[in-house]
Parts: C-alpha cells; sequence; structure tokens
C-alpha cells in the first residue's frame, strides 16, 4: 500500500547521500519532495503541513547542523515524525475488571467488518480468551450468516437469535448477547452492527442506542484503508455522531495510497489499534506506529517477522534441524528441508515475509514477480523420491531422476536444479556456521555453534641446514647445532656464559631457599 510513497521517500534521501552539511536550500529542497510525497499518498492537506513543518524545524536544529552524516539524521526525523501521525505508542485493549469485555464494531458497509470480527475473535482466542460473536447486523442481506460462517472458521461461538435481512431488533439482540455470555461464561463479548452506505442520520442513530444499552468497554471504528480523504470524513462523522475509542484498518494489503492511515489518527485524535492486511483469517494483529513507520521508510519489520515464526514454528523440530545442519556431517536431508518449508509457508505468503527485511523495496518488482507456485513444485518433486532418496540425495541418479520428475509432473532439469542447489546451500550454511565463508577473511562462525577458528596446527619445522661433503666440516656443523649457544653481551665485548657466571656467585646460605 505505501509502496509509491517509499520510493519517493527513498529518492528523495538518495539526494542528500555525500553531503557534508544541509544548507537552507537542501532542507527546503527535501521538504518540498516530503511534501509532494505525502500530497501524492492522499495524506489529509492539515497533517501534511503540520508534518513537514516539523521536519523543517528539526532540521535547521543542532541536531543535524552537528551530525557527522546529515542524510542519516534526516531519515531519523522523517521516521520519528511519522510514528508521531501514526499515533505515537502502540494502543492496546482495556478489558473490564468485572464481567465480560464488550467490544462494539462500528463503519460504513463495505469496510469488512464482519470478517474483521472473526479475526479479532481469533486473535483473542490465540491470547487465551474465550470470545462470543453477536451478529447484531439485521440489515445487511445474509450478514447474519456470514458471520456463522466465519465464526465456524475460527472456533468461535456465534450469538444469532434473529435471521436478519432486515428482520428484528439490533438492540436487544445486542442487549441479549451480555446475559447470554454471562451465562456461558465467555469473557469478551464482540457486537458486529449494521454497516451505513454513508453518514446515514438513523442508522448513526441505531449505533448510538446499541452504545447505551451495552455500554461497550471499547468502541471500534472498522475503516477501510483504500478509500482515501472520504476514510478521514467518515470518521470525524462517526466519531460526532456515536463516538469510538480507536480505529481498526482493514485492506492494508490493497494498491491503494495509504493516506487514511496516515490521517486518521492525527485528524481524530483516536489511535489505530489493529490492522488487517490480508484475506486470511490470521491476517490480523496490533497496530505497532513504529513498525508501520519503519516499513514505509524500507527499514523493514523484523520484530514482526519474528513474532509471526515465533507462532509458526515448531521450536523443538527447528531446534533438531539446525543441529543437524550445523553437525558437518550431511545429515540434514530433504525430508528436514522440506518440513522446514512446510513451516515456512505458515508464516504467508514469501513475497510478504521477504517485504518484512530491510532494503526489499529495491526488489519489489521481483518480489511482485515471484511465483508462490514455485514452492509446491519444490513439494511436489521431494514428494515424488523415495524415502532413501531424501535422506541420501546422492543415490540419485539418472534413471531416478527421470522417475521423479515424471511422478511431480516437472521436467528432469527441474530435478536438477533442486539437488543442486540442496547440495551448494547445506555447504554453504555449514560453512558460514562453523568457519565463516571460504575467501572471506574475518568472516566469524555462528555463536555457539563451534568451529570459526581453525584447529591448532603443529609448528612447522625449519627448512634442515645442508651438510657439508666435507667430514671434517660436517663435524663442525653438528657439534654447533648440539652445543647450547651462548648468549651475547647486552653491553658488548665477548659473549657470556650466564650459567657459570651464575655458579661463581658468593651467595649467603641462607639465600639458596630462594632460588628453589
Amino acid at each position: 500500500m505505501f509502496a509509491t510513497l517509499s520510493d519517493r521517500l527513498a529518492d528523495t534521501f538518495k539526494n542528500l547521500r555525500g553531503k557534508g552539511r544541509l544548507s537552507e536550500a537542501d532542507i527546503d529542497a527535501t521538504a518540498r519532495e516530503i511534501r509532494i510525497a505525502l500530497l501524492e499518498a492522499d495524506v489529509a492537506l492539515p497533517v501534511v503541513k503540520e508534518f513537514v513543518g516539523a521536519v523543517k524545524e528539526r532540521a535547521r536544529s543542532e541536531e543535524v547542523s552537528q551530525a557527522l552524516n546529515p542524510a542519516q539524521q534526516i531519515v531519523k526525523i522523517v521516521n520519528e515524525e511519522l510514528v508521531t501521525i501514526l499515533g505515537g505508542e502502540t494502543r492496546r485493549l482495556r478489558y473490564a475488571k468485572t464481567g465480560p469485555t464488550v467490544i462494539m464494531l462500528a463503519g460504513l458497509q463495505g469496510a469488512g467488518k464482519t470478517t474483521l470480527a472473526a479475526k479479532l475473535a481469533l486473535w483473542l482466542k490465540e491470547q487465551g480468551k474465550t470470545p462470543i460473536l453477536v451478529a447484531a447486523d439485521l440489515q445487511r442481506p445474509n450478514a447474519v450468516n456470514q458471520l456463522q460462517v466465519n465464526g465456524g472458521r475460527v472456533g468461535v461461538p456465534v450469538f444469532a437469535p434473529e435471521p436478519g435481512n432486515g428482520v428484528g431488533d439490533p438492540v436487544s439482540v445486542a442487549r441479549a448477547s451480555i446475559e447470554e455470555a454471562k451465562r456461558k461464561l465467555h469473557d469478551v463479548v464482540i457486537i458486529d452492527t449494521a454497516g451505513r452506505l454513508g453518514v446515514d442520520t438513523e442508522l448513526m442513530k441505531q449505533a448510538a442506542d446499541i452504545r447505551d444499552a451495552v455500554q461497550p468497554d471499547e468502541v471500534l471504528f472498522v475503516v477501510d484503508a483504500m478509500i482515501g480523504q472520504d476514510a478521514v470524513n467518515t470518521a470525524q462523522a462517526f466519531l460526532d455522531g456515536v463516538g469510538y475509542d480507536a480505529v481498526v484498518l482493514t485492506k492494508l494489503d490493497g494498491d491503494a495510497r495509504g493516506g487514511a492511515a496516515l490521517s486518521i489518527a492525527s485528524v481524530t485524535g483516536k489511535p489505530v489499534m489493529f490492522a488487517s492486511n490480508g484475506e486470511k483469517m490470521t491476517d490480523f494483529d496490533l497496530f505497532h506506529p513504529d513498525r508501520m513507520a519503519s516499513r514505509i521508510l524500507d527499514m523493514g519489520d523484523m520484530l514482526t517477522l519474528i513474532e509471526q515464526a515465533e507462532k509458526a514454528f515448531d521450536a523443538d523440530q527447528t531446534s533438531k534441524a539446525a543441529e543437524k545442519l550445523l553437525s558437518g556431517k550431511g545429515d540434514f536431508t530433504l525430508e528436514d528441508f522440506m518440513e522446514q518449508m512446510k513451516q515456512l509457508r505458515k508464516l504467508g505468503s514469501m513475497t510478504k515475509i521477504m517485504g518484512m527485511l530491510p532494503g526489499m523495496g529495491q526488489y519489489r518488482d521481483q518480489l511482485e514477480n515471484f511465483d508462490e507456485r514455485e514452492i509446491d513444485r519444490i513439494q511436489a518433486i521431494i514428494s515424488s523420491m523415495t524415502p532413501a532418496e531424501r535422506q541420501n540425495p546422492k543415490i540419485i541418479d539418472g534413471s531416478r531422476r527421470a522417475r521423479i520428475a515424471k511422478g511431480s509432473g516437472t521436467k528432469v532439469n527441474d530435478v536438477n536444479q533442486l539437488v543442486d542447489r540442496f547440495f551448494e546451500a547445506r555447504k554453504m550454511m555449514q560453512q558460514m556456521a562453523k568457519g565463516g565463508m571460504p575467501g572471506m577473511p574475518g568472516m566469524p562462525g555462528l555463536p555457539g555453534a563451534g568451529g570459526g577458528k581453525k584447529g591448532r596446527q603443529a609448528p612447522k619445522k625449519g627448512k634442515s641446514k645442508r651438510v657439508s661433503g666435507n667430514p671434517a666440516k660436517a663435524a663442525q656443523q653438528k657439534k654447533a647445532l648440539t652445543e647450547k649457544p651462548k648468549a651475547a653481551n647486552p653491553f658488548g665485548g665477548d659473549e657470556v656464559d650466564y650459567e657459570a657466571a651464575a655458579a661463581n656467585l658468593q651467595l649467603p646460605k641462607d639465600f639458596s631457599k630462594f632460588l628453589k
């Protein structure tokens, strides 16, 4: 969503590289480019003015004029100001001290409230809560049925006493859901209300009546991040008509310009609490302003990637695979490789995973053109192998490769490439873990993996002197090698035999004990 904004900002910062100092002209030119980038991203004009003004003021201050690298300092300022307009700190749910926590969802029709309700329920379930969904959207056709289907997908019960499709009183349904939650010991109630096609006075009053009836602990305004400037106007209208505590952004994985995400928190004063960035029920998490700012500036989002990996990966299985890889005995097999691939698929698409790495913005075109089916082809090839071939790929000869290619629906060349790349990757990982990369002096091994230093070698023997063919001279050479050389006199003159000199010392009788 923020691809265009990220590219424009990256080009702006690139022009500052190599400058020892920033002149007024440099600061003005940079501020102008940032202003254009934000306006093109559909950020609200008041937010743009405030943002650019803050960046210019800080850029002229001492923190930049005395900086060793002004370009990096400008990036730091822009990053901090982005975090500020995105809300500053991560906003978390407030839970009720007694009774079930009531969360009410409101927003325009088509913003994705019903799907988001199920995503939120799954997220709460993973946090150890026991949520219940409430079908209080009785206006939109099949809204009740959709919520029941989504609730079944995430394993969360749905309270739906009315069929919907224009039948039933949503206020009564919402009020009855609280008693149902208490009776069945649910600690969180998520109420899905009817969407509005616009700022509808009648439906706005209905939302206010539901709010008054259930007294929710949190009212979340669900907004489609792709609708641009209108999202800000709608958010302000809902704030005046119903009131809400925080915002939830949906469809952050879309290709719109993303101005809503950068404007709502600053204009309404209400923080963004959650963000949905995909179609899967697991594509939902807390909104972290600092992480979003890092993504916009192409600094990556390693913390989110690590958190997702901790959820998806089996720690014991991953540890065993790492031990096999670091053993250096070739124990890491294609079977282990396929298990790691399966766990990697749990994280989502490879494009999304790679996009969380720092500096991947410059490879955006390659990532967008990446064929996700390539992973399926690799799994098909490995699945077509026998257990013996997976354990020891070296036995895969020409006839076996032809059979594997036929069984997986691929070409022999695809099987050849997979096997060759597997051996190369395994060798490279073992070298990195144990002794660094070959040809890269000073490259350390992985901590805790052992290696990293070559074993202590025996000292090389010096070249033996050539023995003379003259018997007399050869005897002199032998005598010179066997006799202990005398130390040179540091004060000049003849060489001194220190052992003989020490024997001739006249020491006191009791002094000998100090020489032991």
